[in-house]
């Protein structure tokens, strides 16, 4: 992301990556996210690199300038391995309020694509996100959705994620608070 940016989607997708490269970044996103819904925190921070970087930044709508809808300043998080491991942490006291009880969510991952293979065998990733919740016994759900562009870097022989940018479709978040993960 540079200055203010869009969603970095693919203009178009390289044929030529290997097609066991497309399913096996998929089926690690698949893996995250049956993770992160089961609660699994200790998994998940598992499959993140030591220099992750775990952005989400903020949308805004500006008429006339579509090439500048999200922020390079301000994030509804911009954090690194120790936040989101402080995180995870403090999600498994007394003193995480606004997941006691813990939310249920289902991460939908779909459009996954490999865009790019470095030199170095990490991958770039787009993917769609559909975010759902439910708390308590309420009958409505919130949900959020967006575009992920994400860094897939092969450590100790195994997908690690390196970077993620969720570019989210909303400008005002649906949610009560936002604590899980996307």
């Amino acid at each position: 992301m540079t200055g203010t940016a869009r969603a970095e989607l693919p203009a178009e997708v390289d044929l030529e990556v290997a097609p066991g490269l497309e399913t096996e970044a998929t089926r690690f996103l698949y893996r995250e996210a049956a993770a992160l819904d089961s609660g699994n925190f200790d998994a998940w921070l598992a499959m993140l690199a030591p220099d992750i970087q775990y952005q989400v930044p903020v949308r805004s709508t500006r008429y006339g300038r579509a090439d500048e809808e999200f922020s390079a300043t301000s994030f509804h998080f911009d954090e690194d391995l120790f936040s989101l491991t402080m995180r995870v942490k403090r999600l498994a006291t007394r003193f995480a309020w606004a997941e006691d009880p813990p939310s249920r969510n289902r991460h939908m991952v779909t459009n996954v694509l490999v865009t790019a293979v470095s030199a170095t065998g990490a991958l770039k990733v787009s993917s769609n996100l559909l975010l759902t919740r439910s708390r308590f016994d309420e009958s409505r759900t919130e949900s959020l959705s967006g575009a992920r562009s994400d860094v897939l870097e092969r450590i100790d022989g195994r997908l690690r994620l390196a970077r993620r940018t969720v570019f989210l479709d909303q400008t005002t978040l649906p949610v009560g608070s936002i604590t899980t993960f996307l």
